[in-house]
C-alpha cells in the first residue's frame, strides 16, 4: 500500500469548518527581531554548518555572513571581480560543507563559493530564479526559460537531468514560466521541495534528488477558494491581452532538513505537517509588537523558526510543534 501523502492529510485538516479551524490556529508571536541592520529586501537566509548565518539582500551583490550572535563577520564573494562577481543574485543556498550557491539572474549563472568566499564554480544557466544545494557537487535550479520545473547541474556545468511540469495555467509559454516561479529547498536526504508562488490553489511538490515525485498537493478546500478564484480571474485577463499582476498565494516555504517537517506561509497563516503526515497544525503570525507578519522566507531550526518579512526584517519565532528539540 502506498503511504498516505503528508500533504493529503494537510488538505483533510484544512477542510474542517472555518470556525473550528480558527480555534485550532492560535496566534504565534515573534520573540525578537534578529540582525537589526538587515531590513527590507531579504532574498534568502541560510545557516551554515559552523552555526554562521548567510543572508542575501537585494540587489544581491553580496551574501552577508553573520556569527551566531548576529555580528557581521564577512561576505561572499570575498573578491568580487570577474566571474566571481554577482550581477543580481535572487536566491541562495548553503550546503553541509559551508559552500554558498547563488542564483545570479543578472549574470545568467549559478556561482558556487567555498567557505572562504573564493569562487569554486561558475555555471551558465539562463535566468536562474531559485537554487538548492545537493550532495556530490550537484545543485538544482529553477529558471525562467527551462522546459521543466527543475534542472540539476554539476560544478562543470553539465546538465544532468530535468524534471517537473510547469504550472500549465496559460497557453503563453513566457507567461506560464512566470506563473511557475516559486521557492525551492532541499533537505539532508537530498529531497527537493518546490512551492508555486502563483498557482491559484496552494501547491507544493516534493521530489527525490533523481526527479521522482514523492508528494504533491493542491489545496482546494473551501477556505482556500476565495483567493484561488481571485487569482484565476486575474490570470484569465491575460487571455484577453491584459497586462496582469499575478496574486502571490504561497509567500514562503520552510523545511526541517533532518526531520522533514514542511512549513508553508499563506499570508500571515503558517501551516505545518510532519514527515509522517501527523500533527498538522496552523497559526497566525505576529511580531512582538502585535503587527501581522507575512513571511517571505522561512528558516527552520531545531528549536526555532526565523522569518524574513519585507520590509520588517528578520524575526525569531518559537517552533509550535512537539518535535522541536534544542540542539
Amino acid at each position: 500500500m502506498q503511504r498516505l501523502s503528508r500533504f493529503l492529510l494537510m488538505a483533510i485538516v484544512l477542510a474542517l469548518p472555518l470556525v473550528t479551524q480558527a480555534q485550532q490556529e492560535p496566534d504565534l508571536a515573534a520573540r525578537r527581531r534578529l540582525f537589526p541592520e538587515i531590513g527590507a529586501g531579504v532574498l534568502a537566509i541560510r545557516r551554515g554548518p559552523a552555526g554562521q548565518y548567510f543572508i542575501l539582500v537585494a540587489p544581491g551583490k553580496f551574501v552577508q555572513v553573520f556569527d551566531a550572535a548576529g555580528k557581521k563577520i564577512g561576505q561572499v564573494p570575498a573578491q568580487a571581480a570577474g566571474a566571481a562577481a554577482i550581477v543580481f543574485g535572487v536566491a541562495m543556498d548553503v550546503d553541509a560543507a559551508g559552500r554558498v550557491f547563488v542564483a545570479d539572474r543578472g549574470g545568467n549563472a549559478v556561482n558556487v563559493y567555498g567557505a572562504d568566499g573564493a569562487l569554486l564554480a561558475h555555471v551558465k544557466v539562463s535566468a536562474p530564479m531559485a537554487v538548492a544545494a545537493l550532495s556530490g557537487d550537484e545543485f538544482a535550479v529553477c529558471s525562467l526559460t527551462g522546459n521543466s520545473l527543475i534542472a540539476v547541474y554539476d560544478f562543470q556545468g553539465a546538465l544532468l537531468r530535468q524534471f517537473g511540469e510547469l504550472a500549465g495555467l496559460v497557453d503563453d509559454p513566457q507567461l506560464d514560466h512566470r506563473l511557475s516561479l516559486g521557492q525551492l529547498l532541499s533537505d539532508a536526504a537530498g529531497n527537493l521541495y518546490f512551492a508555486f508562488d502563483y498557482m491559484p490553489e496552494p501547491t507544493v511538490r516534493e521530489y527525490d534528488r533523481f526527479g521522482y515525485l514523492i508528494d504533491d498537493v493542491s489545496l482546494t478546500t473551501p477556505d482556500m477558494q476565495p483567493a484561488a478564484q481571485s487569482a484565476r480571474r486575474e490570470i484569465a485577463r491575460a487571455a484577453q491581452g491584459a497586462v496582469i499582476s499575478p496574486h502571490q498565494i504561497i509567500s514562503a516555504l520552510g523545511v526541517d532538513p533532518a526531520g522533514q517537517d514542511v512549513w508553508i506561509a499563506i499570508g500571515d497563516r503558517l501551516l505545518r505537517v510532519d514527515r509522517n503526515g501527523q500533527e498538522a497544525g496552523g497559526s497566525r503570525t505576529y511580531t512582538e509588537g502585535n503587527v501581522r507578519i507575512t513571511p517571505s522566507m522561512i528558516l527552520v531550526e531545531p528549536n526555532r523558526l526565523l522569518f524574513a518579512s519585507d520590509p520588517l526584517g528578520i524575526y525569531e519565532f518559537p517552533r509550535p510543534d512537539s518535535s522541536a528539540k534544542t540542539p
